[in-house]
């Protein structure tokens, strides 16, 4: 039975029916770019302190009303207490001068029971001026955070079995319309709690739609056309959607105004549903080989090619229904070697995840001005992404992912030993880490979709996707941790990398070869091997078959020599 590449090797890798397909895909990726990065701006928190009500003070008193705190060596207001009012109140008119009549650090401090001034500097406005979320509430800005990825690892679970279902392209553009309707919706919440809500509904869709599309790419293209999509083509418009986000944000400091610009331009993507066809080897596995067939042919009349008469023979042979082969995600742990490469692919994902979006939404860290910071963060990933596309095309995909993992690591590690005054270093270091961990994330989409058939194929994508969202949600608490060490969350995501570039060694390889069509040809394929067990390479009962094999053959060839 031929392979499916095989069989649509007539319409070449690359023509117009390709070209087509290739583009309207990765563009449809561009609004997951600057997506899964708006908080980097919405939740950021400008410079504030305690508002100080109109009463009668002084200008001497309304002055020092705030308390001077010494941050990094540096004095500042504080953010969160002021004098007692009343006090203060009562010394002003009485006349008492600050400095000879009283000791201010003397005076009983409040929490600010008036609110808080934000600076403009830099913002008009972010969802932390606009719910106060600072002080007592600051706990809500990374669990806005955390929450987001929450309905983002929700929506990979679900979204991966759904496509598998009722196929890549009614999910894919389901979950676009979903993210672009309550992004749109957001900008009229009036409460933190509303927003949160919706921020929720939101994720659902952000990054499942990505992974639609990747996967339906990922079936249409063959050869080097699906490599350059898998690794380039998605990449580069997740790239262009994230550096859309600080130019937009520079121009549009008001959360809502931003919202609103991210959200409204989406909707020219709904007639792409007229030109992106849907997966020909997902028809396949469901039996609809005429449709399959049907998208094949036009594909064909697009690129100018003549079509065989009779596309998917294989497939027609009996005239009979074939009962088709019903899959569920007990599929990925039902065998012994699938569920322990799905857990190690699962980890490995983990990893890349909390590594890539800790260093992202670190970025505002990185330099005084937070949309050059975003815009270098986003910058990096071109070249990380061209790497990943090396990579794919000439090095073992085990060697690939092993090497940005180590790399990964060794620069975090050494991101500990740079001093204070080397902050050039420091975001150096930091970025070419990004560019290690981005190569290695933009592999590892690849990677997943390569070693699965074709009925499990977006539900095991969308499982990795789904635990590699743990590790984006658990990342707003691990760069809290900066509060204790600056270099923690540098610790802790290196350590991470360094088990996984280990765990990497026991997963198959997959470069080279086609995509499997059914597990029967996953389980083909090299077995997880462990380097320290070398006859673990090869399952017993594939010891056992071989030997009978070799003495029917030795004992037919007897029985032929016995003949003569």
């Amino acid at each position: 039975m031929k392979s499916y590449p095989e069989t649509v090797a007539f319409l070449g890798q690359f023509g117009r029916f390709q070209q087509v397909v290739f583009f309207l895909l990765c563009i449809s990726i561009v609004p997951n770019g600057f997506g899964a990065f708006t908080l980097i701006f919405l939740a950021d928190t400008p410079a504030h302190y305690c508002r100080v009500p109109d009463v009668n003070l002084t200008e001497d008193w309304r002055n020092a009303v705030i308390p001077v705190q010494v941050v990094n060596g540096k004095e500042v207001r504080s953010s969160c207490t002021r004098y007692r009012l009343d006090v203060v109140r009562n010394l002003s008119d009485q006349g008492y001068i600050l400095g000879r009549d009283v000791n201010l650090t003397s005076l009983e401090e409040e929490t600010c029971k008036d609110g808080w001034i934000y600076s403009k500097d830099i913002y008009q406005s972010t969802i932390i001026t606009e719910f106060d979320l600072v002080c007592n509430d600051q706990w809500k800005k990374p669990f806005t955070t955390t929450i987001f990825f929450v309905g983002i690892l929700c929506g990979s679970f679900f979204a991966g079995q759904l496509s598998d279902k009722l196929g890549r392209k009614p999910i894919l553009f389901a979950t676009l319309a979903l993210q672009t309707t309550f992004t749109f919706i957001q900008v009229f919440s009036v409460s933190w709690s509303m927003f949160t809500i919706l921020m929720v509904i939101n994720g659902l869709g952000q990054m499942s739609n990505y992974m639609a599309a990747l996967v339906l790419g990922a079936e249409i293209l063959t050869g080097n056309a699906r490599l350059l999509y898998s690794s380039l083509g998605t990449c580069f418009g997740f790239a262009v959607g994230y550096m859309i986000l600080p130019v937009c944000a520079y121009f549009l400091r008001d959360w809502k105004s931003l919202l609103l610009a991210l959200s409204l331009p989406c909707i020219v993507y709904f007639p792409f549903w007229w030109f992106i066809p849907e997966s020909p080897r997902w028809l396949l596995c469901q039996g609809r080989v005429e449709e399959a067939e049907a998208i094949v042919r036009k594909a064909a009349r697009m690129n100018k090619v003549q079509a065989p008469e009779v596309i998917f023979e294989d497939y027609l042979i009996s005239k009979e229904p074939k009962p088709k082969e019903k899959h569920s995600i007990l599929d990925l742990v039902g065998n012994v070697e699938i569920g322990f490469m799905t857990v190690i692919l699962c980890y490995v994902a983990f990893t890349m995840s909390s590594g890539y979006y800790g260093i992202s939404f670190n970025t505002t860290h990185l330099h005084s001005n937070a949309y050059i910071s975003c815009f270098i963060s986003g910058a990096v990933e071109l070249p990380a992404y061209v790497a990943s596309w090396l990579a794919l095309r000439y090095i073992s995909r085990r060697l690939s992912i092993i090497c940005s993992l180590v790399l990964t690591a060794v620069l975090l590690y050494f991101i500990q030993l740079v001093p204070e005054d080397y902050s050039g270093l420091s975001l150096t270091l930091e970025m070419v880490g990004k560019f290690a961990v981005t190569t290695g994330f933009g592999l590892m989409f690849a990677y997943t979709t390569e070693l699965y058939p074709t009925a499990l194929r977006n539900t095991a994508a969308g499982i990795c996707n789904t635990v590699a969202r743990m590790g984006s949600c658990i990342m707003p608490y691990l760069l809290e941790l900066r509060s204790y060490s600056p270099f923690l969350p540098y610790i802790i995501l290196g350590s991470l990398a360094v088990l996984a570039a280990f765990a990497t060694i026991l997963l198959p390889e997959s470069f080279g070869r086609p995509l499997p069509e059914s597990i029967q040809q996953m389980q083909k394929r090299e077995r997880i091997k462990c380097p320290c067990i070398p006859k673990a390479e090869i399952p017993v009962a594939v010891v056992v078959s071989e030997n009978l094999k070799s003495k029917e053959i030795r004992n037919n060839n007897h029985d032929k020599s016995t003949v003569a």
